[in-house]
Formats: structure tokens, sequence, C-alpha cells
């Protein structure tokens, strides 16, 4: 049985403070970001460094492609998955870009990438644009799906990302609190269908740090409406919820750091990321110890098959991979 709280490090190896977090019992997980990442042997050792705290923790990291790609000197460049759409064949090439992206994090003893992306880009919103496989929800499923399929064949668990559907909000829920004036049925006709047909492919989700108040007053990560009525009771998703980043500037209209992980867990979340603020994090995992929150019981799902492999870059299909990457980024 495992916590509910999903943390950050602070650099290249594990401070004596980092492993006291770690062994605390309501943290499940850690997310890898670029400062903890230098190449593919100290990747490797990281992560046994973590497990040897540890060896239930999860560990996670946001390997999309194109600008949002943590692990970079001695990995393959992952193209913007919007550009996929421009190969002569991109099911084919999102196949074979989802197993590539999937083989070499797992080859670093890495469980999962928040991945994919299945908002649609209409070209309005700052933070989605090329992150997304396209502009309707048709292209999003097919393209989506064929870089699912690549993912599990390499032996990844995903998480589909941002639920409802971030892509019409023009503000950075980074730093700002975007509002979706849109309608229920607006929302379902559109941004809604890549979760709803691909969710038997995500072992995850993580909802969006977006107010739709025509459905809720509360962003979608902390609405029992979003993700207990509509999410779980009329899609009948099953998997693992996990909260977007709640240091971001869209998720404090919850309150302080305790607030928002009890929050998001009240409202259906089974995982509270906070992330680059340790004041924070320790805040949040004080609240998990206080009011003794019960820790998810279905994290297993989220285990990779991971190894850590010197020549994971000799495999037979990484090779063809790179060639089929290499094919759209010189067409582009």
């Amino acid at each position: 049985m495992q916590g509910s709280l999903m943390l950050d490090i602070s650099g290249t190896f594990l401070t004596a403070e980092d492993r006291h977090l770690l062994r605390q019992p309501q943290v499940c997980g850690v997310i890898l970001f670029a400062r903890n990442i230098e190449h593919p042997q100290q990747v490797r050792e990281l992560c046994q460094a973590i497990r040897t705290v540890r060896s239930d923790l999860l560990i996670g990291v946001d390997q999309e492609g194109g600008r949002v790609q943590r692990l970079r000197q001695g990995f393959v460049e992952l193209p913007a998955m919007g550009l996929l759409q421009q190969a002569e064949n991109p099911e084919y090439v999102a196949q074979e870009c989802g197993w590539l992206m999937a083989w070499e994090v797992l080859a670093m003893g890495i469980d999962f990438s928040f991945a994919p992306v299945l908002d649609l880009d209409y070209g309005r919103s700052s933070v989605i644009g090329l992150r997304s496989f396209g502009g309707d929800a048709q292209t999003v499923e097919r393209l989506a799906g064929a870089f699912l399929q690549g993912m599990q064949a390499a032996g990844m668990p995903s998480v589909g990302k941002h639920f409802p559907g971030h892509g019409w909000v023009k503000a950075d829920s980074h730093v700002a609190i975007p509002v979706d004036e849109r309608s229920l049925a607006e929302i379902e006709r559109s941004d809604l269908l890549p979760f709803k047909r691909l969710q038997q492919h995500l072992a995850g989700m993580m909802p969006a740090h977006v107010i739709y108040p025509e459905v809720d007053a509360l962003p979608a990560g902390f609405s029992k409406v979003w993700l207990q009525d509509i999410l779980r009771q009329q899609l009948g998703y099953q998997g693992v919820l996990f909260s977007d980043d709640l240091s971001m500037a869209g998720a404090h209209v919850a309150g302080d750091a305790a607030q928002r992980v009890l929050a998001a867990l009240s409202a259906g979340c089974n995982v509270g990321l906070l992330c680059n603020d340790r004041a924070a994090a320790e805040q949040g995992l004080q609240a998990l110890q206080s009011e003794r929150v019960t820790p998810c019981r279905h994290l297993s799902v989220m285990y990779g098959r991971y190894t850590a492999q010197h020549d994971f870059q000799q495999h037979p299909r990484w090779q063809s991979a790179r060639q089929a990457l290499n094919t759209i980024k010189t067409r582009i």
C-alpha cells in the first residue's frame, strides 16, 4: 500500500534531506526534472539510489517531446507531437516515437512519462500548442492512440493529460488561473473525446488546472463533478488520477499547499504532485500525516517494465525508430 504524494528532489544526487522525505510512507513517488538529469549513467545511478531508499517508489518524468523533454544529453531528440501529422505515414511514426520514448526512459530505471498530451490545439493556448497531436479530436485520437501502442509495446504505462482539455484557454495554468467558458455539451463534442475513447489504454490521467464555470466553479483537478460524477461514473474510468503540479498558479485557488493536497485528494485524485517548492512539499506531507489520508491501493499499474540498460541503443527497433524520426525531422 503506497502513499498519496509525489514530489521532486533538489539535484543530480540524493541529499540527506531528500532521503528523509522519501522514507515517509505518505510519499509514493518522485518526478524528475531537467535539473536532476545530466547523462544516462547519472540518471541510472540516481534512480538506483531512489529505489535503494524505498524499492516501492514510483519514478516519473515529463518526456513528451519537443520543448517538454527532460532527458536530452545521450537521448534521441523527440519531435513535438504536433509535427507528426506532417509525416508521410503519421500513425507509424507516432507509434515508433511512443516506443522509442518509452524504451529510453525505461532503460534509465524510470517507470513512466506523463504522456501523452490529449489536449486539442486550437491555436489559442500559449502552453499547449505543438504539444498537442492535432487540432481536432479525430486526429488526436488517431495519433495519440498510435503513440500509446508504442508505449505499451515498450512496457510503459501512460498518463493522459489534461482532462477534460486545456487547449481552448489562452492562459497558462503555470502562472494564471485559466477559465474555459464553454458549455459541457460543447466540451463533450470535442475536447473530451480523446480521453473518452482512449481511456482503456490509459493507466493514469491528469486533470487540468482550468475552471469550466458552466460545469463547476472549481478547477477540474479539485472538482468532484469532473472527477467523480463525469470521469468516474459517466465515463467509467478506473485508472489512477494524478493531480497536475499543485505548486502551479492555477492550483492556488484551493489555498495553501496543505489545503491544495487535501482538496485534490478529496475531489478524487489518487496522487497529489507538489513540485519545485520544498517548503510546500513538506507542508503537504505534514497535512497527509496529520489527516491520516488513506493511501492509494492501486498504484501498481504505474510500475513500468524497466531494466537499467547500458546498451539500450543497440536494440534493432531503437535504430529503426530513430530512422523514422530522422525522416520526419528532415521533411519538416
